[in-house]
């Protein structure tokens, strides 16, 4: 539809049309022949105000898609159609790795593959909408959403985040296989004090502006289309009542000109944090702050109109928030084909054989192999094996955000062992011990439930349960070839793990395949090339815990480690036991010849990756920069660059990188970004403990 039909689209809706469009409710408000229901009861909703609404969120197959767009255009005054949204976040039914896993391949490639994936099989569902990606910057483990997040890292959150809008949204939203990406949450959420999930965030501008905003921006500048708030507050206001932060940062500096929506419910919170009076206030508040589409609350459609007719609200407000869902139902062809091409999409069996097969091949490029003392793995065929655990054989293994996956489908991490090889020991209870001691390795699977993890996940403690350390350490008695695979959603503190194991295997929540793709990188099919997103504690009470920590005036180094008035723990390191960027291979790769050319406005670093291996293999280069002397503190290292490099077999190869002023400039206290003219260190390696390899003296 063209612009000039929008415009008059909106010309001939009523005030009270206008504010349907921007309200969104759940399947649930629907039923055959479009009866009144107990949740329109509970809203005091009319059948006529029902068929306003813009929205719904939540369904999960075609035929309820389908029945709820055909009775409500029947009944719809103008024939605009219903946009249908949804959560999908790593995998519509068949479930691809947690978006924490995703980020440890540290490969946008595969990243916008599962997205592209994932929109071909929701879109067959009649899903128009994913509420995904998550940008949130994370920095505590204790949160339980960290695994749908990217990690600590700015940069590598911005490249990921711009990645999946790409797989999501692809060349056209016009192709009805492709999803029109919500990134969340804007902004801080992943801050909450004390890791605890819904919780107040306090941080400073400099911060929102130098780490929380890139990733939104990289998905902005993708062409997202819509962006939703956060539940948190920002400045003290609630992201979803901030005017400041939708029109000022988001609208003006990110210059984003799509849909804001709220998250669920989160309009009406604003009652729970004592901003507003009451839900007029609470709509008051959200729409004068920008809020576009109200999620699943009744606030919009019952006070909106009132507080336009009253002039508290302008109605040049409502024209551009309905002609912002206009034009994105216009951009999903939605005025031409309400249905999207339903019936013509691949049958679902045919999608599933696709989807299975590379959720197997990107869950085991997510992996991280932590430790493989003796090289222990990959595991030999003729290798006698015994396998326990809690997680041996539990189909447990989706993560917290697969709704629609079937849970029980998923490959246990038994059958993908035995599909490799009958040697071995299923060992199930105390009584079975005794086989432990007459097998090459012992495989232990341990970790999380999906309960224990995601959205309302929080957890004080970041350690296995002690029935499972229990069971490792009693193992260990009868015989110390241990592999432990992890099956879980968070950094773990694996301090008492790491003591009794000669392998470590973070496998997350896989996904659908996860037992063919663990059994894969156990037996060297796949050479693990996973790196952490995250830095791994060695205590929770190191936590919150990164790589790119700020410089104090009173650090901790090589020459004041033994002092006490340092900033340091008493009875612990500062290092995290496993730091960001970090994960091993089954190939040792080198690197030599490293040689930094410094330009004076930008430097090239070259170097030389060697695999002196007989596997192929896949190693992640990492570059990181220090600011000598800046005008704010800025971290003790920041990840500038990074690359996958696939290397053959007993190989080398020359690479080569160069960084500009963009690389190194930074925020200052009035809030611009620019380079100074100085000194940068630079760090290039396998993890952000990399060494120095030389300078870049800056100078524009």
């Amino acid at each position: 539809m063209k612009k000039e039909k929008l415009d008059q689209l909106l010309e001939k809706l009523s005030l009270e049309e206008k504010v349907g469009q921007l309200v969104q409710l759940g399947p649930m408000f629907f039923s055959e022949g479009g009866e009144i229901t107990g949740p329109m009861q509970a809203m005091d909703m009319t059948k006529t105000e029902l068929y306003q609404i813009g929205s719904v969120l939540g369904t999960h197959t075609k035929e309820e898609v389908k029945n709820i767009q055909s009775t409500y255009l029947e009944h719809s005054a103008h024939g605009i159609p219903l946009m249908f949204m949804a959560d999908v976040i790593h995998g519509y039914e068949t479930i691809f790795p947690i978006p924490l896993a995703l980020a440890s391949s540290f490969d946008p490639s595969i990243v916008k593959e599962m997205a592209r994936l994932s929109a071909k099989e929701a879109t067959s569902a009649g899903v128009h909408v994913t509420f995904s990606p998550m940008a949130d910057l994370v920095r505590d483990p204790r949160w339980g959403r960290v695994l749908e997040s990217n990690g600590e890292d700015p940069l590598l959150n911005a490249t990921l985040i711009k990645a999946y809008v790409e797989g999501y949204q692809g060349d056209s939203l016009l192709d009805p296989e492709t999803l029109a990406a919500c990134v969340k949450h804007f902004i801080g959420y992943g801050e909450a004090e004390g890791g605890r999930d819904y919780n107040t965030v306090d941080i400073s501008d400099l911060v929102l502006y130098q780490n929380h905003l890139p990733a939104f921006k990289a998905a902005i500048d993708a062409g997202v289309k819509l962006v939703m708030t956060s539940f948190n507050t920002i400045r003290g206001i609630p992201a979803t009542g901030n005017r400041w932060l939708l029109q000022e940062v988001l609208r003006r500096d990110l210059n984003f000109d799509g849909v804001i929506i709220s998250d669920w419910a989160s309009v009406h919170e604003l009652i729970n944090h004592r901003v507003a009076a009451d839900k007029r206030d609470a709509t008051f508040k959200a729409a004068n702050a920008g809020v576009e589409i109200d999620m699943m609350t009744d606030n919009y459609q019952h006070h909106l109109v009132d507080l336009v007719k009253e002039g508290l609200i302008s109605e040049e407000f409502i024209n551009q928030a309905v002609m912002h869902v206009l034009q994105l139902k216009n951009d999903l062809g939605l005025f031409e084909d309400p249905y999207r091409s339903l019936d013509k999409h691949p049958e679902k069996e045919i999608i599933e054989v696709e989807l299975r097969a590379e959720s197997r091949r990107i869950a085991s490029q997510s992996m991280v192999l932590l430790e493989n003392q003796q090289a222990i793995l990959p595991l030999q065929k003729e290798d006698q094996l015994a396998l326990i655990g809690p997680l041996a054989e539990s189909h447990d293994l989706l993560g917290a955000w697969s709704w629609i996956g079937k849970t029980e489908q998923s490959v246990t991490i038994s059958e993908g062992l035995l599909s490799k090889t009958k040697q071995i020991e299923m060992v199930k209870d105390r009584h079975d011990y005794v086989k432990l001691k007459y097998v090459d390795k012992v495989i232990v699977a341990l970790g999380e439930h999906s309960e224990e993890t995601g959205e309302g996940g929080s957890k004080t403690e970041i350690t296995l349960p002690q029935e499972q350390i229990d069971l490792l350490k009693e193992v260990y008695k009868w015989n110390q070839n241990i592999i432990v695979v992890l099956i879980n959603g968070r950094p773990l503190d694996l301090t008492e793990i790491k003591m009794y194991s000669r392998a470590i295997l973070e496998a997350w929540f896989p996904g659908s395949e996860a037992g063919n793709a663990i059994a894969d990188v156990l037996y060297g099919d796949v050479n693990p090339s996973g790196k952490l997103p995250m830095s791994f504690p060695r205590s929770v009470g190191q936590v919150p815990l990164t790589y790119n920590m700020m410089s104090t005036g009173r650090a901790i180094n090589e020459y004041n480690h033994t002092q006490k008035y340092v900033s340091k723990y008493l009875d612990n390191e500062n290092t995290a036991l496993y730091p960001f960027g970090y994960g091993l291979t089954y190939s040792n790769v080198k690197l030599s010849e490293v040689e930094v050319i410094d330009k004076g406005d930008n430097v090239t670093v070259n170097y030389t990756l060697i695999n002196p291996s007989m596997l192929d293999a896949q190693e992640v280069v990492q570059l990181y920069v220090k600011d000598m002397v800046t005008e704010v503190a800025r971290p003790e290292r920041e990840l500038k660059y990074f690359e996958k490099v696939f290397i053959s077999a007993g190989a080398s190869k020359k690479c080569s990188v160069n960084l500009t002023s963009e690389d190194i400039a930074y925020y200052h206290p009035d809030l611009i970004k620019k380079a100074d003219d100085g000194t940068i260190e630079l760090y290039l390696g396998l993890d952000s403990q990399a060494p120095l390899i030389g300078s870049w003296h800056y100078k524009a």
